[in-house]
């Protein structure tokens, strides 16, 4: 299912999974800039990805659940290990779906808080 995706190219890791809450990790090796910290838009994907899981989990079969906006604040410069990305439903209508993201280092430290906002359709749009 993640074969050939953004989620294998940065390591993204599903640890939980829920329309409630969704939890995933992600190794920060590989995924820096150039000043060898985490890149802000590794944070921002992996932050898309545990709240899009949760949103289709919530659309349910034969639905699908695309993202329309989403925005990050980042707190923390983390240089190495993993980081893990919590979603919580914020949101859970019959058109939309909204996730408040925390992603945590090692430590447990906040590194960035993100909300993303999903589009509930009918149907799997055509590419």
């Amino acid at each position: 299912m993640t074969a050939g995706t953004l989620m294998e190219r940065l390591g993204i890791e599903l640890v939980e999974l829920g329309a409630d809450r969704t939890v995933a990790r992600m190794p920060v090796a590989g995924n820096t800039q150039p000043y060898g910290l985490l890149h802000g838009g590794a944070s921002a994907a992996l932050a898309e990805t545990v709240g899009s899981f949760a949103a289709q989990l919530h659309a349910g079969p034969g639905r699908a659940a695309v993202g329309v906006d989403l925005n990050a604040t980042h707190h923390r410069a983390v240089r190495d290990g993993t980081v893990t990305a919590v979603a919580t439903a914020l949101h859970c209508g019959s058109t939309v779906a909204t996730y408040g993201v925390e992603v945590r280092d090692d430590r447990g430290r906040l590194v960035c808080t993100a909300r993303l906002t999903c589009v509930v359709r009918e149907s799997v749009p055509a590419g």
